[in-house]
């Protein structure tokens, strides 16, 4: 029998799923509760195994974000399965882009969400073709087609080097490097994403791969 968390700050929503789970007999109920740092406060006050998957909804009342509560289910050993109200392909995206299994709509029949945790649960990939479709089509993460350098100095820029070390890390005059960044702004403002300060830089290498979702530079 697998375990399972609910994490939601709709207690009707996850009375719903618990009362599911109970009927159908195949997952046991670990944790429910309204927050991510709930979850985290209960594994460490009673040192239970991470649940095997987790079911977060996509935004949560306590001002987190849905990648960093990704990040931090996933970095404490559960599978994460987004449970989302709406068709928000920038979140959904930030959602997978974390390291989440797989995302069920909560428009889905309550069947379908359990088919979603058991497969989870086996270790199998979660079949979202409705979903995916929704993100690939999603302008906002259009491709900024950058290049290697312009890659490589996002990637230490944004994970908070100073421009100038930054330079000197890469060989490159601080110029260069200075032009890197604005090409890279202006990329990201052709496709739609724009990036006007450090911190949507960050935003942005995070979204695409460069830099890890905790911001850390990474050795590549």
């Amino acid at each position: 029998m697998s375990t399972v968390a609910f994490i939601d700050d709709h207690e009707s929503v996850r009375l719903g799923l618990e009362l599911a789970c109970e009927r159908d007999g195949a997952q046991s109920v670990v944790f429910s509760g309204s927050t991510v740092g709930s979850y985290l406060d209960w594994r460490a006050s009673t040192r239970s195994a991470p649940a095997d998957v987790v079911v977060l909804d996509l935004t949560l009342g306590d001002g987190t974000t849905v990648t960093e509560n990704v990040a931090n289910l996933v970095a404490d050993g559960a599978s994460v399965v987004i449970h989302s109200v709406a068709d928000r392909p920038a979140a959904v995206r930030e959602a997978l882009a974390a390291g989440a299994a797989g995302v069920v709509s909560k428009s889905s029949a309550l069947d379908d969400v359990l088919d979603a945790i058991r497969t989870v649960a086996r270790g199998d990939a979660l079949n979202n073709v409705e979903w995916a479709s929704a993100v690939e089509g999603d302008r906002d993460f259009a491709d900024a087609q950058l290049s290697v350098r312009e890659r490589e100095v996002l990637r230490l820029y944004a994970a908070g080097l100073p421009l100038k070390v930054v330079a000197e890390r890469l060989g490159v005059a601080y110029s260069t490097a200075k032009e890197n960044i604005t090409r890279v702004r202006v990329k990201y403002v052709d496709v739609g994403r724009p990036a006007p300060t450090k911190v949507d830089l960050l935003r942005r290498a995070m979204e695409d791969g460069i830099v890890a979702v905790d911001g850390a530079v990474s050795a590549g």
